[in-house]
């Protein structure tokens, strides 16, 4: 098993605002794994959400990073070097 000199962190976070975005942004630079709550934001503005949902999925592209969908309620963001497993293949 490989060994990290630094640890990998998981941030749970819910996105109120589109203002958010910034400091989901700056949590991915810092190597964060983030699952993000959309519900709220879904509930207040549906295509305020999807145009933050775009801007991220942008940003983790254009960083090497890898996004997704956790069912209805929540994404997951990674940074370079972590992808989402989606069953295309056998981890073996």
């Amino acid at each position: 098993m490989q060994t990290q000199k630094n640890p990998l962190y998981l941030k749970a976070l819910t996105l109120r605002d589109i203002t958010d975005i910034s400091a989901i942004k700056q949590d991915i630079k810092k190597s964060m794994i983030v699952i993000l709550r959309v519900t709220p934001l879904a509930q207040k503005d549906v295509e305020e959400l999807r145009k933050a949902v775009e801007e991220l999925y942008a940003y983790a592209q254009a960083v090497g990073g890898d996004i997704a969908r956790l069912g209805e309620e929540r994404i997951v963001i990674t940074p370079p070097g972590v992808k989402v497993w989606r069953g295309a293949y056998d981890l073996k």
